[in-house]
């Protein structure tokens, strides 16, 4: 079966999802601008908005040679030129100069970690963050952001001292109780993980990510009557949860329930039709229910997506000896399955018998 999926770290904030809170948000935090710089503040917030990254960056720069000390302006120009010309470099002089004016932003030292992180500056990004809780101890983005990055320096226990930090003051936040839970799976702690998610899929029902980790769970302590019911409910939460319909197809299988296998994997290549695995897997299915020609088909379907797929040359071999009754044939896949480094004491019996 496939491993957990995949889950990356968001270290940096999607373009839209702060600026037009950040716009929103910044003149109310500093003080106003004179008239005239003002003037060019909000054309270059409308530039902005816009695309116009150079018309922007020009207004800003008007803007500050009439009020140099605008804290404001020099965030704007950071973002800008963060998030639009994509210059890190000098998005960061642009936020320092701002942070100098307006040592306590929190706005600007979590924007600050994002330039430092996108320049792989992992220790500065982390003064940023650790500065921005400690203006802010309630700033739960700052707090995400540090998690993550502790989670991309590998350092684990440093994430869950972080987001448990968070929860502490916002026990229902989602993102982390999902985040510390998979921390507690990767350490082997999966009581504490199931209770975490138990509670998340309790306040979030429609969490399919949830719901998945926790079928993970039950399959590896081997409850297979609750990792079925929570792979369902992460399919009926997210229909296209490609790995949930794998497990969910396994699992079927192992029951004897071949018919609702076949379904599973049928799903799977519906919606990722080069999933070589799940091509053989319903090669199997096929083959119990002596669907002959869709199980060929199926193997061969799986070969062709993976040439070097160890299990499928095997599996192809002992249908074509046990059910095409075809010894050459049979005796072909074996072999590639021998060159690919496939161990097994009865193939070695029959390639060497076939030799002679």
């Amino acid at each position: 079966m496939p491993g957990q999926r995949q889950r990356w770290p968001r270290l940096m904030r999607p373009f839209f999802r702060t600026l037009i809170v950040s716009l929103a948000l910044m003149g109310a935090a500093y003080g106003a601008p004179p008239d005239a710089a003002k003037r060019h503040y909000d054309r270059a917030s409308d530039l902005f908005r816009q695309g116009d990254f150079d018309g922007a960056v020009d207004a800003l720069k008007q803007s500050l040679a009439i009020d140099p000390r605008s804290a404001e302006s020099y965030h704007l120009l950071g973002l800008v030129y963060f998030q639009g010309k994509k210059q890190p470099v000098e998005a960061a002089e642009a936020l320092q100069r701002s942070l100098a004016l307006r040592p306590d932003s929190v706005e600007v030292l979590n924007h600050l970690a994002d330039v430092y992180l996108a320049q792989g500056k992992s220790a500065e990004a982390e003064r940023a963050l650790t500065r921005a809780i400690a203006v802010a101890p309630r700033d739960e983005e700052a707090y995400l952001d540090l998690a993550k990055l502790y989670e991309a320096r590998h350092d684990r226990a440093a994430a869950i001292r972080t987001y448990e930090a968070l929860l502490g003051f916002r026990q229902d936040h989602v993102d982390a109780i999902f985040s510390v839970a998979s921390l507690y799976d990767a350490q082997g702690d999966s009581r504490r993980a199931q209770e975490l998610l138990r509670k998340l899929v309790k306040t979030r029902p429609t969490h399919a990510d949830g719901w998945y980790l926790l079928g993970r769970l039950a399959e590896r302590a081997n409850d297979l009557v609750e990792a079925s019911y929570a792979y369902r409910q992460a399919i009926a939460a997210k229909p296209n949860l490609v790995d949930a319909h794998y497990n969910l197809g396994f699992i079927y299988r192992s029951q004897g329930r071949l018919a609702d296998a076949a379904k599973e994997f049928q799903e799977v290549i519906r919606l990722r039709p080069e999933y070589a695995e799940a091509h053989m897997n319903l090669g199997v299915v096929y083959t119990s229910l002596n669907k002959l020609d869709e199980a060929e088909r199926e193997y061969e379907t799986a070969i062709a997506l993976k040439p070097d797929f160890v299990e499928a040359h095997y599996n192809l071999g002992v249908f074509y000896e046990l059910h095409r009754k075809d010894a050459g044939k049979a005796l072909a896949q074996y072999r590639k399955y021998r060159e690919l480094g496939g161990k097994d004491d009865r193939v070695e019996r029959i390639v060497g018998q076939g030799g002679r």
